[in-house]
């Protein structure tokens, strides 16, 4: 992370669907001018493809035939993911409340297609990254939705490729918007948040990011310094991110690669944090 603040800042033009550079193996959106390495790649929670770098513009995505796939998960509740395949691959999420809608996790490419299938869906009002990995083409989400304020923790502050004044910085915990929270609970990154909505039958879901991840196991989930390279988080760091969220009022968890907890989800983090801990102190090295 080699750039000032000054040299983040975009220099493109206010169009509504900006030309922006990303990491083709990331995809989070740049400057015009990239540095020769994408930073996040470079950390020990992500790679560097054996080719090496690349960086790609929208257009270029466009015309290699990507689009968004919006599908309903629940009522109120879409999901949004790349296809083909582009960057991390990940499942965003579009929560609708009765005073806008909650972006959370940021698609890795944009288009006039998937922003009029948004605006017909009631639009974006706030946008929220889980964590670095997630910013995507937030700013570019941002401008095509009438600016709306992009929630980075400042925590992961320092992580942010190409800065705007849309991008808001909080530190422990905001309300994005008036039914719905951010909280930072660490561990993956410094700023690791996960956002709560109450879902239409007011029972409450928890989008994870990647700070609290469901498993292939029902009612499991599993936390992780970096999930491609299989880096643990300590047993303490773990139970700090499950009481974090021990007040939180939810029942189900969406993931940001598709897995979900369908109920019982409050009760999977703190058990799961439980065993965790419990495996990681060498509590039953005598099995393995």
């Amino acid at each position: 992370m080699t750039q000032s603040p000054d040299e983040r800042v975009s220099t493109d033009t206010p169009d509504r669907l900006g030309d922006v550079t990303i990491c083709r193996n990331c995809g989070v959106e740049t400057v015009d001018s990239p540095p020769p390495v994408c930073p996040i790649c470079a950390d020990e929670r992500q790679w560097m493809p054996k080719t090496g770098q690349e960086w790609v513009r929208r257009s270029e995505l466009e015309n290699e035939g990507h689009r968004i796939v919006v599908d309903e998960r629940e009522p109120g509740l879409f999901g949004l993911h790349v296809e083909p395949h582009v960057g991390i691959g990940q499942t965003c999420y579009l929560a609708q409340t009765e005073v806008g809608n909650l972006l959370f996790d940021v698609p890795q490419y944009i288009d006039t297609e998937v922003v009029a299938a948004i605006r017909a869906l009631g639009g974006i009002a706030a946008i929220a990254p889980s964590h670095p990995h997630m910013f995507g083409m937030q700013l570019e989400w941002s401008a095509a939705f009438d600016d709306a304020p992009v929630f980075v923790c400042a925590a992961d502050a320092d992580w942010v490729q190409r800065a705007g004044p849309a991008i808001k910085f909080y530190d422990d915990e905001v309300a994005p918007l008036p039914s719905t929270v951010l909280r930072r609970v660490g561990g993956h990154f410094r700023g690791s948040a996960v956002a709560t909505w109450p879902g239409r039958d007011e029972r409450g879901v928890m989008f994870s990011g990647d700070s609290i991840g469901p498993v292939a196991r029902s009612g499991w989930v599993t936390f992780m310094r970096s999930f491609p390279n299989y880096l643990p988080l300590s047993g303490p760091v773990v139970r700090r991110i499950a009481a974090s969220v021990a007040d939180l009022d939810f029942d189900r968890m969406y993931g940001n690669f598709g897995r979900m907890i369908d109920s019982g989800a409050a009760e999977a983090v703190q058990s799961s944090a439980d065993r965790y801990a419990r495996w990681v102190s060498g509590e039953f090295d005598d099995l393995t």
